[in-house]
């Protein structure tokens, strides 16, 4: 073994400090600078002018996301010149017009697909205009206008790449793009057409999220039957997709149609992807879920404020959490992130409220405790004998089920409390980790709560009889300390892991035990010079 000459480098250089790699991705390039024109013809400036001017609206905000917002300014300018020009002709006819107002909204509050209503209502506008991609969530209070912007698509070279991978003139093959791309769907359904293929159905674009193709309709090209696929009849046919999809969408299309491949675009935000990599990841999802089976506290992280519902859907969460005698608290949060969740160490898990494109959240490797979707959450509470994943998969909580009404839901816990009270604890099945084979005592923590309340309620019961009979009755007995930490007369598990497992109990915890000291006199003066007790050295 040689021996080193001089200590070893531990530290990074001085002139280091401020290096930063340059990226080598060409994605991430400088895009060269859109003419007039293209600006014109990619952002819908007429179309969004015309629809701004007959709402009538004089506040108006604009969303972009942050790949376009290099052409928000000019994009403002060009909108302004339009919405100028309609003003004057209609000022010919009726008189003048007031002049709007257009802010800009560069920085969502969560995800850019979603419209941050939050952010709008903050410089008071009555309309939004969202650019780019859209997950068309259903929004709560204010209008909204819709820009997928348009990119251009070699025709030829998407018809070859659809002969190429179905030669038989009579498969079956529903036709879908990317929002960005939709405008090209239906010219490339006609040229298919006439090129022979005799099963050929286009899609349009539709706002509704729980669809069987979400936020799409079938279109039929069949000139002899205007009939379109419907439900489990879709297995049956393969789905061209143009421009590779989200990671929701990808997870929701696989699963829903008999076969899936992605045609690849220049455009496209989204890594490429296949059919089998779908596959392989709702793989990878079922076996995160399993994660929650066994866990005793779960975390509702609220992801959204704009889609409607969202309160309805959170409530519905916490019966069910409940139903299943676990733990729930609710956090609301922007954008997520690791750091953020690790906070909250008593979690076991998460589930994430929000649109239905974000509640996956697909680079959770870092992340602390695993997070999983409202549908994926509601099979991790099922039984280990009925928990059965058909392949089926969604991400956003139009899946969520209403709770049941009042009087069913007391039906449903008195024979709960009915079933505990003829049961012990120890009569409980044991739960096991299906991951690491480790058997689970805090996976039920409210069900335990129960069962001691009623074990304490029965002592007390025999305490007293025993009273009566000895002739003590009214004498005061110490009663034993509490278990578990109570909240307003509820278990809560957060308490108790703040008490029992927090090493750090918030600001001054650390020095309850420490004696009181004499007060030192430390510096005075003014911030270009210090002077230290009684000496004048500076």
């Amino acid at each position: 073994m040689t021996e080193l000459s001089s200590a070893p480098v531990l530290s990074t250089p001085a002139e280091h400090l401020f290096e930063h790699a340059s990226p080598d991705s060409q994605t991430e390039a400088k895009a060269p600078r859109k003419t007039d024109d293209e600006l014109r013809q990619i952002y819908e400036v007429a179309r969004t002018a015309r629809e701004l001017r007959l709402g009538k609206w004089k506040t108006i905000a604009l969303q972009f996301p942050d790949a376009m917002l290099v052409d928000a300014p000019r994009l403002v300018q060009a909108l302004k010149d339009e919405l100028t020009a309609l003003r004057k002709e209609e000022e010919e006819s009726s008189g003048p017009k007031q002049d709007e107002k257009i802010f800009i909204l560069a920085d969502t509050s969560y995800s850019a697909c979603c419209v941050d209503e939050v952010a709008a209502e903050h410089a008071d506008a009555q309309v939004v205009v969202h650019y780019g991609r859209s997950c068309l969530s259903p929004t709560s209070r204010l209008p909204v206008i819709y820009v997928f912007t348009q990119h251009r698509l070699n025709l030829d070279e998407t018809v070859e790449a659809f002969e190429r991978e179905y030669p038989g003139k009579d498969a079956k093959v529903v036709i879908m793009a990317d929002v960005t791309y939709q405008s090209h769907v239906p010219a490339v359904a006609s040229r298919l057409v006439s090129e022979g293929y005799t099963n050929i159905y286009s899609t349009a674009i539709t706002h509704d999220p729980a669809n069987i193709l979400p936020n799409r309709k079938i279109v039929s090209h069949n000139a002899s039957s205007d009939s379109t696929p419907e439900g489990d009849s879709l297995k049956e046919y393969s789905l061209f997709h143009i421009s590779t999809p989200p990671t929701a969408l990808l997870l929701a299309l696989s699963s829903r149609v008999g076969s899936l491949y992605i045609h690849d675009t220049p455009h496209s935000p989204f890594p490429s992807s296949s059919s089998l990599s779908a596959r392989r990841l709702l793989g990878r999802r079922y076996a995160k879920l399993l994660s929650l089976s066994t866990a005793g506290i779960i975390g509702i992280l609220v992801n959204t404020l704009s889609v409607s519902n969202y309160l309805c859907s959170v409530d519905a969460l916490r019966k069910r959490i409940a139903a299943a005698n676990k733990k729930s608290y609710t956090v609301v949060v922007g954008k997520l992130n690791p750091a953020k969740l690790a906070n909250f160490a008593e979690i076991d898990g998460w589930v994430v409220v929000g649109c239905w494109e974000s509640s996956l959240v697909e680079d959770d490797a870092g992340f602390f405790r695993p997070v999983v979707t409202p549908f994926e959450l509601e099979v991790a509470l099922m039984g280990d004998g009925e928990r059965v994943w058909g392949g089926s998969w969604w991400g956003g909580i139009e899946g969520v089920k209403a709770p049941v009404g009042k009087d069913e839901e007391e039906e449903v816990v008195e024979g709960k409390e009915e079933e505990d009270d003829d049961s012990e604890e120890e009569s409980a099945p044991p739960e096991f980790d299906l991951r690491t084979g480790r058997l689970i005592s805090t996976s039920r923590p409210m069900r335990v709560r129960k069962v001691k309340e009623q074990r304490e309620g029965a002592e007390v019961k025999e305490g007293a009889a025993e009273e009566n009979r000895n002739g003590t009755n009214g004498a005061l007995a110490l009663r034993p300390k509490a278990e578990l930490a109570m909240v307003n007369g509820v278990v809560s598990p957060g308490a108790e892991f703040l008490r029992s497992q927090r090493t750090w109990q918030g600001l001054g915890s650390d020095y309850t035990e420490e004696e009181s000291t004499a007060i030192e006199e430390g510096r005075r003066g003014v911030a270009r010079g210090y002077t230290a007790g009684d000496s004048e050295k500076r």
